[in-house]
C-alpha cells in the first residue's frame, strides 16, 4: 500500500474494491498522481454483487473524496463507518453512524464530566421561529445522505469555532455557500448563545422577537439593569414564570435580522459571564 512511488504510472485497477478498507483505497489511490500527468483509479467489484452497507458507504467515501489533502476526512469517515468503540467502557465495539462523530465526541465528553463527578449543564433545546430561509438547497447539495450528514454538523456545532470549522468544510467540498445555507450557520450559533442564556424559545412577530427564558433566575437584577441602561427604546419585559424579553428589530431584511439577534446575544452573554465570574471569584 505504501512505499511506492513510480511518477509515471497514471492508471490504477482495483479488483474487488469491496473487500478492501477505506484507508487501504485510500493508500491504494496515492500511488499514482504522483506527477503532473491527469491520473485514473478504477475500483471494481463482481458483476451485479449486492454490496453490503458498509461497503457501499467505502465506495462512495473514496469516489467523494478525491482532492489533494483528504486524508483527514477519509480518516472521520472511516471512524463513521466502522465505530470508535466503547471507550469508557469494557465493550471494545462501537457505532456512532447514526449519529455522526461530532454529536458522538459531545456525548463522550457528557459521559466523562459525569464520571468525574463534575457538574452537568442542563440539556437545553431552543426552538427559533424567525421570519429567515435557513435550510440547505438541494441545487446545492444533491446527494441526500451528504445532506442530511451536514445538516447533523450545523447542528451540534456549539460554539463559533464550531460554526467556522463548518462553514470551511462546506466550502471546501461544495463551494460558495448560498444564502439559506449561511442563515443556517448563523441560526446555530444563535441555538448555541441561546443555550448558554438558558433560553427556551425565540420567535418572531412583525418587528418584534420575543426571548424566552427557561428559569426566572436568569433574568437577575444586574442582567435587567444592564438591559434597561442598553437597550430602552428596544426591549421590554413580560414577567411571568418564564420571563420574556421582546426586543424590537430596527430591519426586517433575513440577514440583518440574524446579525442584530447575534450580536444582541452575544453582549448579553459575555455580560452574564462577566458576572458569573465575579461570583465564583468571590466565593
Amino acid at each position: 500500500e505504501t512505499g511506492m512511488d513510480i511518477p509515471n504510472v497514471n492508471t490504477l485497477i482495483i479488483d474487488n474494491a469491496d473487500y478492501l478498507g477505506l484507508s487501504q483505497l485510500y493508500q491504494l489511490r496515492g500511488r499514482i498522481g504522483r506527477s503532473n500527468k491527469v491520473s485514473f483509479a478504477y475500483l471494481t467489484y463482481e458483476k451485479d454483487k449486492m454490496l453490503s452497507e458498509v461497503a457501499d458507504k467505502r465506495l462512495k467515501a473514496i469516489k467523494e473524496f478525491t482532492e489533494f489533502g483528504s486524508g483527514f476526512k477519509i480518516a472521520m469517515r472511516d471512524l463513521e463507518i466502522r465505530g470508535s468503540g466503547n471507550i469508557l467502557g469494557s465493550e471494545q465495539h462501537g457505532h456512532m453512524l447514526a449519529i455522526g462523530y461530532d454529536l458522538y465526541v459531545k456525548f463522550l465528553e457528557r459521559a466523562v464530566r459525569e464520571i468525574q463527578g463534575k457538574q452537568l449543564e442542563e440539556d437545553i433545546e431552543t426552538s427559533v421561529d424567525l421570519n429567515v430561509d435557513g435550510y440547505i438547497p438541494s441545487s446545492f447539495i444533491e446527494n441526500e445522505e451528504q445532506k442530511i450528514e451536514i445538516y447533523k454538523k450545523i447542528a451540534a456545532a456549539d460554539n463559533k469555532n464550531d460554526i467556522l470549522d463548518v462553514t470551511e468544510e462546506i466550502i471546501d467540498r461544495f463551494g460558495n455557500i448560498p444564502i439559506q445555507v449561511d442563515n443556517l450557520l448563523k441560526i446555530s450559533y444563535i441555538k448555541s448563545l441561546c443555550k448558554k442564556l438558558h433560553i427556551k424559545t425565540i420567535t418572531q412577530a412583525g418587528n418584534t422577537v420575543n426571548i424566552e427564558m427557561t428559569k426566572t433566575n436568569d433574568l437577575s437584577q444586574d442582567i435587567i439593569e444592564f438591559l434597561i441602561k442598553n437597550y430602552f427604546e428596544k426591549i421590554s419585559f413580560v414577567g411571568t414564570n418564564e420571563p420574556t424579553i421582546k426586543y424590537k428589530l430596527d430591519s426586517l431584511e433575513q440577514m440583518k435580522i440574524l446579525k442584530e439577534l447575534e450580536k444582541f446575544l452575544e453582549i448579553l452573554n459575555n455580560f452574564k459571564a462577566g458576572i458569573t465570574a465575579v461570583e465564583e471569584k468571590h466565593e
